[in-house]
């Protein structure tokens, strides 16, 4: 659930990034890739409609150029993509030199292909045969092809692995009660039957400071960011009003440190975690390197309320309370993605904000001493005040109204943990899975033209000539 990768979108630009280079793997399994004279790329749905707000062709070339979305300097994307446009030929996979046309080789249909809203396809052309196949961004990253239609009949298959598979929210409180753990605990026990606990620490750790750079470089940033919209950073600002200048510090951890010293009237608070959030997206906006958490347009919500109980709730916090909201953090963002969606394209900016916002709740209410029953109710806030929200990006950009709703989003979360402490979980209405579930029919009922096509809401009742 928490990827490391490069913005602006996990399912637009990340995922297509991602099919791109499971097709090359693929054409070299086949022995197809030396001999590809041509290559042609669709794209479907969503992936059409906001794809050049959401940079999905610069991704999809960035992937067949074979460089990886975790390391990449970001500085170099303007470069290669230049020299792409400039001399019409792109390096396969940084080995094969091939034709290509940026404005005739990748062609953007209106068309939705049935299986999901975010589909692209992938055509080599050798001696004469065509050789197609096609991937979906179903959301935080992820890609599947056409096969994984009865995933859902076979759950069996994909969790088995796992000594306490969790599917939802009973399942999950069933395992906390049997070995008596928190969510955290019984998440752990689960990563550590696929890998070391030296392993697990060091990803959590490369992923925390993944955050905490991104959040750093949005708050040192200013200007305005890309793509015609002349969307002001406003973290920049905010950050500068709220810091102790006279307090030196060079790199994240110190500049976390000194965050420590200010002062925490709730004013100050709300500032703070609206700068935060805002801070990571928009150098998501920028293309900048974020991690998915669940997604990139819903990126800033976890590591804003996970910065707020660093900076405010408890200065003495290190990496086991990092390790520990971040576990279940992942868990949460699951149980929506295996019972519902973390894809606008399927379900709207309820299946990013909302779920971001729930998994942030339930990993702070830990955090606080919360019960696994406390976390998953304050999941459930979370997610029930977010139900029905659309994605509707103006400019097909992830930035108005995308950019502000993860300050929002990370502000309900708060909330949420604070209301789940001082509830008893006998007397509540609406467990967990019953709002995944509901969430997901309200997906399924949502028209179209909100579900990130920019062909509804704000995305056609503000025009890019009034920004």
């Amino acid at each position: 659930m928490l990827k490391i990768g490069i913005g602006p979108s996990s399912s637009h630009t990340l995922g297509p990034w991602r099919a791109a280079e499971r097709w090359i793997s693929e054409l070299k399994k086949s022995k197809r890739f030396e001999k590809v004279e041509r290559i042609r790329v669709d794209l479907y749905g969503s992936l059409s409609l906001t794809g050049k707000g959401h940079a999905t062709d610069y991704a999809v070339l960035l992937g067949l150029s074979g460089a990886d979305p975790e390391e990449i300097p970001v500085d170099t994307i303007d470069v290669i993509i230049a020299s792409i446009k400039n001399t019409k030929k792109l390096l396969f996979n940084n080995k094969h030199p091939l034709p290509f046309d940026i404005e005739n080789d990748i062609i953007f249909n209106r068309k939705f292909l049935p299986f999901h809203a975010n589909a692209l396809t992938f055509t080599a052309t050798i001696s004469g045969k065509r050789y197609i196949e096609t991937y979906y961004s179903i959301g935080g990253g992820f890609v599947v092809k056409e096969e994984r239609r009865n995933a859902k009949r076979n759950k069996h298959l994909f969790y088995c692995t796992f000594p306490y598979p969790v599917e939802d929210g009973k399942q999950l409180l069933k395992f906390c009660e049997q070995l008596k753990l928190p969510v955290s605990g019984v998440v752990l026990e689960n990563e550590k039957s696929i890998r070391d606990e030296n392993t697990i620490d060091d990803e959590i750790e490369r992923i925390w400071n993944t955050m905490l750079e991104c959040m750093f470089i949005g708050c040192h940033t200013q200007g305005h960011l890309p793509g015609g919209l002349n969307v002001r950073r406003r973290a920049f600002d905010m950050h500068k009003n709220l810091i102790n200048l006279e307090l030196p510090y060079e790199e994240p951890h110190e500049w976390l440190e000194t965050i420590r010293s200010t002062e925490v009237k709730f004013r100050q608070i709300l500032k703070w975690v609206s700068c935060f959030a805002l801070s990571v997206n928009e150098v998501n906006a920028s293309l900048g390197r974020v991690v998915t958490a669940p997604t990139n347009g819903s990126a800033g919500v976890i590591p804003a309320v996970l910065m707020y109980y660093l900076v405010i709730e408890n200065h003495q916090a290190g990496f086991n309370e990092i390790k520990k909201f971040l576990l279940v953090a992942g868990e949460i963002g699951s149980i929506f993605k295996k019972g519902a969606t973390i894809s606008a394209a399927m379900g709207g900016c309820q299946a990013e904000i909302g779920v971001s916002s729930a998994m942030a709740a339930g990993a702070l209410t830990e955090l606080l001493g919360g019960t696994p029953e406390q976390v998953l109710v304050a999941a459930e806030i979370a997610m029930e005040h977010h139900l029905g929200l659309t994605c509707d990006p103006i400019g097909g950009l992830v930035q108005i109204p995308c950019i502000e709703r993860n300050s929002m989003g990370a502000i309900k979360a708060i909330s949420a943990a604070e209301l789940a402490l001082d509830t008893d979980p006998s007397n509540v209405k609406v467990p967990l899975d019953k709002v995944v579930n509901t969430m997901w029919e309200t997906a399924v009922d949502m028209n179209t033209k909100y579900k990130e096509t920019s062909e509804g809401g704000l995305a056609v009742g503000v025009n890019m000539s009034d920004c």
